[in-house]
């Protein structure tokens, strides 16, 4: 039985896990607080983790039905991340864990995306092949192994979700941006504006988003005063360009080796037309596909547990030197 932590940017995350079902999984959303500021502050979000995450770590106990001394283990990611945020929940965890002398595991938060798919009910067996999308990465995984995987690709500059934020911003849409390009989108036409679709050529698997951003600025910027009627078609043209360029590498990675399933991590893997194209893509291919619950796709600590399940824990008091990396 695990209780895991996640604090690698401005969700405050608890949850407690037990061979691979949730008996917990309590999330504090710091969105609204960075609303204003049209994206994550790392001091407001660090700021807030210190004050949220005893208050989370208690709930999660309480919904699970357990107590500190029912635990076998303590789990925090240990990055990648804002740093303010990181050393929160490592600390926090350290501290719980040194009191009862448990052993403690360190999780990467990417690995967490991909261990989700490892959850009850359903849960995937490797080999398969994980498009993992997010604010802060977008990259393809080969996971052969539940305690690793094989990055095969990944952005060469700004992530899917960064880029979605970032447009989101340009139409004047609040944060964080990837829900709202969303839901502006489904009054939109996805055919009325020609933005790129980066890096479709050639045989590689990295990922490029920073020239559709440019492409957004400019088409909003040549639009003037007529942005506000063309806004919905703005977004769904730039909302297909992204879930075109994640679908196009996604293929391609499934044509450069035998993978029998497909499985999606992070917050932009909770997108509707993404889910609905890769959903298309498995059907004509005959490839198992995985889709876990939203909840489970954005940032959350039930993941980490999932990944912890299956990784080496460190004994008291070597993890006391632990520290956070990004």
């Amino acid at each position: 039985m695990i209780l895991a932590i996640e604090t690698s940017c401005d969700d405050t995350c608890a949850a407690v896990v037990e061979n691979g079902e949730i008996l917990s999984n309590v999330i504090s959303s710091q969105a609204a607080s960075h609303a204003a500021f049209g994206g994550v502050v790392p001091e407001i979000a660090s700021r807030h983790h210190l004050e949220l995450l005893n208050p989370i770590v208690d709930a999660a106990l309480s919904e699970a039905g357990k107590s500190l001394g029912d635990l076998d283990a303590i789990a925090v990611t240990r990055g990648p991340g804002l740093i303010g945020a990181l050393l929160v929940g490592v600390s926090s965890a350290k501290a719980l864990a040194s009191a009862r002398r448990l052993p403690m595991v360190q999780v990467d938060h990417l690995h967490g995306h991909v261990a989700a798919n490892f959850l009850e009910p359903d849960p995937l067996e490797p080999p398969f092949l994980c498009l993992i999308a997010s604010g802060g990465h977008t990259l393809l995984a080969g996971v052969t192994a539940k305690d690793r995987f094989d990055v095969l690709g990944q952005t060469l500059d700004d992530a899917a979700g960064e880029a979605l934020d970032k447009a989101a911003r340009v139409l004047g849409l609040p944060y964080p941006g990837g829900p709202e390009i969303q839901r502006l989108s489904a009054d939109g036409d996805p055919a009325a504006f020609e933005f790129p679709v980066a890096m479709t050529r050639g045989k590689g698997l990295d990922f490029s988003f920073s020239g559709l951003k440019t492409a957004m600025v400019y088409a909003a910027r040549d639009l003037g005063d007529g942005l506000a009627e063309r806004r919905a078609d703005l977004a769904a043209s730039f909302q297909a360009a992204v879930v075109g360029q994640l679908t196009a590498k996604l293929g391609r990675g499934l044509d450069a080796d035998e993978w029998p399933a497909v499985a999606l991590g992070g917050g932009v893997a909770a997108n509707t037309l993404l889910r609905e194209r890769v959903r298309d893509m498995c059907e004509q291919r005959a490839v198992k596909l995985k889709l876990v619950p939203p909840a489970l796709c954005t940032d959350n600590a039930a993941m980490i547990g999932a990944a912890a399940e299956h990784l080496v824990p460190a004994p008291h008091p070597e993890y006391l030197e632990w520290d956070a990396w990004v």
